[in-house]
């Protein structure tokens, strides 16, 4: 009965329940291995988890070491990798099980940061379609003020981080106060500006793609019926319960909990185009209409890449697993064949104690016997075969990602000559092309969530536009550094073809406070 709100979007208890579960079991797990891949997080050593089975030469592990094979991870048991048989490797000797050097260069990471920064290079600028020249005006300076109140540049790169590893990222538009009474009197600009970033009343949320999960329309697929939010807050006290009893003794036996965790509350939270719940628990705390949003969930959808005929989005990461494990693998391997290849060794006959005998810079060995030698062998010699295949592994990410090393300042010698910005740009085709196709969904997403902040704007008072005001479309920096030189030369074209200053102005980052004239 308490999901009776949400009976136009054909929710209900098992409809919830069930909706949830798939992305618990089917989608969680997926984020977490990307994330995974991207973050390449350090786990203790001492403490379990990756590469347990090795004696380990450093106190931590890494993420992407569940990529490599178990004779590099050093799993006990395994019946793969050298000599693995069917009961558990008698056959490799337990000195070179474990040894083994593991080396990870995450490519993945700065391939991925570098996307951003050229997607979100420099701040962006929301253009309103509204006819009316006063209403653009508002518009304009209202969408600035509330974007910037809630992070501005460092809300959008979050959104394009999560976007990139998980393929898509969800924004969340939240109303703050209540509705007033009575219709306010018109503000101007200034107030207009100083009320939204003094006390801005509404919030954009961003919900990272494992904690949400949405309720698309059977007969359309990118129509929202509703929302789902989910996770666990943890509180500032600990977690008694779990610390008490027969578990609680397991868990300081077992995993040596000294002290007790803290305790978590599932936070559940259920959105539709007419309707919000909030569940702490199983306990009902929040239960209250939604009338601001025109008839839309407040939940704004953004694909990285535009996949057809699926919600989800396609990852930067997920293409670059495979050969992000074959180069670490084939570096660990290459790591390992130094250890045992690049030092010399000798072998030395006539000598009555060669134990006891130090070789290095400034030592001389002398002896009585006059058939006495010593024989050098050993050390590193070339593989030409290996370096063509580590680049031929990080050309092929480089086609794949369109991120070649360039993008981050590594000139390397095949550039040519890069004596001229169209030079430049032929290099990084692939990259500024996968950048127009991404402004394309992130804009399109970013429009959409300011025509819920513009309605949310009107049902409070604040600004009252019509619907067909609330056109946005995002005015995108060159993603490529510009001559200050040949900005103002363009600048100064543009004012003499009749674009106002003030639009001048701030195309070239300037904004009102900025310029006294403005």
């Amino acid at each position: 009965m308490r999901l009776q709100p949400f009976r136009d979007a054909g929710l209900n208890d098992a409809a919830v329940e069930l909706a949830w579960r798939e992305h618990a079991t089917r989608r969680v797990p997926r984020f977490d291995k990307l994330w995974q891949y991207y973050r390449n997080e350090l786990s203790s050593g001492t403490s379990g988890g990756i590469g347990m089975g090795r004696a380990r030469r450093a106190w931590y592990g890494q993420g992407q070491e569940i990529g490599l094979p178990a004779r590099l991870r050093g799993m006990a048991g395994s019946t793969s990798g050298l000599g693995g048989g069917s009961g558990g490797g008698g056959l490799v000797d337990d000195r070179l099980r474990g040894e083994k050097e593991v080396v990870i260069e995450n490519d993945i990471a700065w391939r991925v940061h570098s996307m951003i920064d050229f997607l979100f290079a420099r701040p962006i600028r929301f253009v309103s379609t509204a006819r009316d020249e006063e209403t653009r005006a508002a518009v304009e300076r209202a969408l600035d003020a509330l974007w910037e109140t809630n992070g501005g540049i460092g809300l959008l790169t979050d959104m394009a981080l999560l976007g990139h590893v998980f393929g898509h990222v969800d924004l969340l538009v939240r109303v703050d106060e209540p509705r007033p009474r009575r219709v306010r009197e018109p503000l101007s600009l200034e107030q207009l500006d100083e009320r939204l970033r003094n006390a801005p009343p509404l919030r954009i949320e961003i919900i990272e793609p494992r904690r949400g999960t949405s309720i698309a329309d059977g007969a359309d697929y990118r129509r929202l019926l509703a929302y789902i939010v989910r996770f666990d807050r943890e509180e500032n006290e600990p977690d008694r319960a779990g610390h008490s009893g027969p578990i609680g003794f397991l868990r300081q036996l077992v995993l040596r909990e000294a002290t007790p965790r803290r305790a978590r509350t599932a936070v559940t939270e259920i959105l539709s185009a007419t309707h919000r719940q909030r569940y702490e628990g199983d306990t009902l705390v929040a239960d209250e209409p939604i009338v601001w949003s025109a008839g839309r969930v407040p939940v704004v959808h953004i694909q990285n890449v535009s996949q057809p005929f699926r919600f989800e989005g396609l990852s930067e990461v997920e293409p670059l697993i495979p050969l992000q494990d074959e180069l670490n693998t084939r570096m660990s391997d290459r790591a390992y064949r130094l250890a045992m290849q690049s030092f010399k060794m000798y072998v030395m006959r006539g000598f009555d104690t060669c134990e006891a005998l130090a070789i290095g810079p400034g030592v001389m060995i002398t002896t009585d016997e006059p058939g006495a030698s010593v024989q050098e062998f050993g050390g590193d010699s070339a593989s030409p075969s290996e370096d063509a295949h580590f680049e031929a592994i990080r050309n092929a990410m480089d086609k794949i990602s369109g991120v070649p090393p360039l993008a981050t300042g590594v000139v390397q010698g095949k550039v040519g000559n890069l004596s001229s910005a169209t030079a430049l740009r032929v290099t990084l085709m692939g990259l500024l092309a996968r950048t127009a196709r991404k402004q394309v969904t992130y804009g399109r997403g970013l429009a959409e969530a300011s025509r819920l902040m513009l309605a949310a704007l009107d049902w409070l008072g604040i600004l009252k536009t019509r619907e067909e005001d609330r056109g946005v479309k995002i005015d995108w920096p060159d993603p490529l550094p510009q001559d200050a030189r040949d900005e103002i030369q363009a600048a100064e074209g543009k004012v003499r073809l009749g674009v106002a200053p003030g639009r001048v102005l701030e195309e070239l980052g300037y904004t009102p406070r900025d310029n006294g004239a403005v």
